[in-house]
């Protein structure tokens, strides 16, 4: 058995051209460690902002430092996952050879490939059989942050209005259906072309932006939940309600400064600013799996590319245009 494996490298910041394949060593599991042969993986928001070095405004700096200053220092990007487990380390006792898993691998990255290794008390749970692999790859990024800003930061309760702007986005999708089972009346802002999907995730209300401006209307509305990056604090301000929640999936570091002076008045209203970075949780995808289940998590997906085809799925992903997920089928 070969010890290279096939692998999606970003050696440079760039446009999507800056991927390469490129045969590099397989991973060797450590003790506490198991090693997936992956079949799915996705494309996200996140990996085309590392890829290209687009941070919001004011995070450049910082997110270099962590990342790589003048290249990634992580030259295999991707960060969700599907597969098959092929060997576990001595210590390892919950998982198995064979296992059908998926999972998360946060900052470490590494899914851009055919093998990755994490540790088992990560964010990696056993796949259910009724969830297929390109679903279970597909739903990690958009459900996970989701949860973490709906359910965990917002605290959204059972009766509040809550308006997503991005609606059809990975984050988006996931954050009507979050919402729903949290009790909210769901509002979602979207585009003509996606207000069907939006509906038939379970949203309320719809606004298609193309035809109707949300500060317009004049609605107030309990939490509002920012994951396209075009609401800042000072425009927030005008859909809250007094006390009302804006949550700020995508902002600028001038938006978490204002944030953090504020002391969540803004004009003459008082509202809370919630900002954060999402958490790769095994927790989450135990409550992901619970929703999809009832039947009350679909996972949509958008488009399905090779391995080969990454650069091809960066471009996509890139045009703001995707309604869901973008899935990378990698065997």
């Amino acid at each position: 058995m070969s010890d290279l494996m096939k692998a999606v490298a970003c050696p440079n910041y760039g446009p999507p051209e800056v991927l390469q394949i490129k045969e590099i060593k397989k991973p060797i599991p450590k003790k506490n460690e198991v090693l997936v042969k992956i079949k799915n993986t996705s494309v996200n928001s996140g990996d085309c902002r590392v890829r290209g070095a687009n941070f919001p405004p004011g995070f450049d700096i910082p997110a270099r430092l962590i990342l790589g200053i003048f290249k990634p220092r992580q030259k295999i990007l991707g960060s969700t996952f599907s597969g098959v487990i092929e060997s576990v380390g001595d210590e390892v006792t919950t998982l198995k050879k064979g296992d059908e898993v998926f999972g998360m691998s946060g900052v470490k990255m590494g899914a851009y490939a055919e093998y990755i290794t994490i540790k088992e008390k990560s964010a990696i749970s056993i796949k259910p059989k009724n969830l297929s692999f390109e679903e279970a790859a597909a739903m990690l990024f958009g459900g996970s942050t989701a949860i973490y800003f709906l359910k965990d930061l917002a605290d959204i309760k059972e009766g509040q209005t809550v308006l997503i702007n991005g609606a059809s986005g990975a984050v988006g999708t996931a954050a009507i259906q979050i919402a729903k089972n949290l009790g909210a009346h769901v509002i979602g802002v979207c585009s003509t072309a996606n207000v069907e999907l939006v509906k038939s995730l379970g949203a309320d209300e719809v606004i298609d932006y193309k035809k109707e401006d949300i500060f317009n209307l004049n609605n107030k509305y309990d939490v509002v939940v920012e994951t396209v990056g075009n609401i800042s604090i000072k425009k927030g301000k005008y859909l809250l309600k007094e006390n009302g929640k804006l949550v700020l999936v995508v902002s600028s570091f001038a938006d978490l400064l204002r944030a953090s002076l504020l002391k969540h008045s803004v004009d003459g209203k008082r509202i809370q600013v919630l900002q954060g970075t999402a958490l790769e949780k095994k927790d989450y995808l135990t409550y992901l799996i619970e929703l999809f289940n009832q039947n009350k998590f679909k996972v949509i997906i958008d488009k399905t590319f090779s391995l080969d085809e990454m650069a091809e799925a960066h471009k996509y992903v890139e045009t703001g245009h995707k309604a869901g997920n973008v899935v990378i089928n990698v065997i």
